[in-house]
């Protein structure tokens, strides 16, 4: 009797140390994943904000094109009617002054147009320069969304398989994915410019 109630006694211990070390590990998990979800919606939003960005930006360097093309023709149009009263001035004739004047006037005028012209320009170069920039940002952004997200998945394995390794695993994952959407905001995103060279391939 008294062996039977040690044998129940020790098999209790044994019971609560497993049942004690899965909760630990499923607790360890549960928050594991949690982080990993947060980071996830947090870089997909900023994913997001990204191709907004790259969108915005595209759309304001057609515009910018676009004005700046209407100024060059404003241009060219001001060149021919400032040749027709150079020429009418140069015949002579009672309009001749009143002509070479209005040929100054146009003159004056191009160079006007020809400010506002490369201003546009500048706009659509800056535009195109911040449209490539958030562009570059974002197959980094998406590489490390998958990871997170593969890396939840792979979490998931240890709760299953009451297996420490897959939760090191996914942790492992979780941290490359983290410092991969860090890295898309360097001074210089190098990792970006190879993955998108990449996606250019195919």
């Amino acid at each position: 009797m008294e062996e039977t109630q040690l044998d129940i006694h020790m098999h209790r211990e044994h019971l609560a140390h497993r049942t004690g070390t899965g909760d630990r590990l499923t607790a360890g998990v549960s928050i594991t994943i949690a982080v990993l979800a947060v980071a996830t919606a947090i870089v997909g939003s900023v994913e997001s904000m990204e191709t907004a960005g790259a969108i915005l930006e595209s759309n304001k360097a057609t515009l910018s094109q676009g004005r700046a093309s209407d100024q060059w023709a404003y241009y060219q149009a001001k060149g021919i009617k400032k040749r027709l009263d150079e020429m009418t001035a140069d015949a002579g004739g009672p309009r001749a002054a009143q002509a070479a004047d209005k040929a100054r006037q146009e003159g004056q005028e191009q160079k006007t147009i020809t400010v506002e012209a490369r201003a546009y320009e500048r706009d659509r170069d800056q535009s195109r320069a911040l449209a490539e920039f958030h562009e570059a940002r974002h197959p980094v952004l998406t590489m490390a969304a998958a990871l997170l997200q593969i890396s939840i998945a792979i979490s998931t394995i240890a709760i299953i398989t009451r297996r420490v390794w897959p939760w090191m695993c996914a942790v492992s994952g979780g941290v490359v994915g983290a410092g991969l959407a860090a890295s898309a905001f360097l001074p210089v995103s190098w990792i970006g410019g190879v993955i998108h060279r990449l996606i250019a391939l195919h």
